[in-house]
């Protein structure tokens, strides 16, 4: 995995997976304790979606600690007028004649839908450190790529958006 994460990032995935381990959890298996006492097992729906609830937490819980042991941590080292992390940039796309709005996230964070990119994405990666008024070459693999204007940096330090579920 090696995803590039904040310190941040972190404390959030460990709360919530220590949310998961006392609360989650033990509703989970009083659910499947309960379920199981209404009787046959091979037709009781109410046992196969506590025991699916239950495993979908251990899953997650399992999936937040493995991005943690893996986890290389990065911090915002970008100058004042540079693009880095957590900033909102309006970018101008050349080919398309039309501007867009993004925030610069860490991938734990990514939400496309909401304009939030990977500093890992081909767009993120290529913006990190260039300047207001900088052309910028996107590379989305070996032949292809186009080019983008940086037309607005707007600095900030909040990293208050959720992470990402799976």
């Amino acid at each position: 995995m090696n995803d590039r994460l904040t310190r941040k990032d972190i404390e959030k995935m460990e709360q919530e997976i220590e949310h998961r381990k006392l609360v989650v959890r033990k509703e989970a298996l009083e659910s499947v304790k309960e379920a199981r006492a209404h009787g046959d097992l091979s037709e009781n729906f109410e046992y196969k979606a506590a025991k699916k609830y239950k495993n979908e937490n251990e899953s997650r819980i399992r999936y937040l600690e493995r991005m943690i042991k893996t986890a290389q941590i990065v911090e915002d080292d970008s100058a004042e007028g540079e693009v880095g992390l957590n900033d909102t940039v309006v970018v101008y796309f050349e080919e398309d004649d039309c501007e867009e709005e993004y925030k610069i996230v860490t991938t734990i964070r990514t939400d496309a839908l909401n304009h939030m990119i990977s500093i890992e994405s081909p767009l993120g990666s290529a913006m990190m450190k260039h300047r207001v008024g900088d052309r910028v070459y996107v590379s989305v693999n070996d032949k292809n790529g186009y080019y983008v204007q940086i037309r607005d940096i707007r600095k900030s330090d909040d990293e208050s958006e959720e992470i990402r579920k799976f």
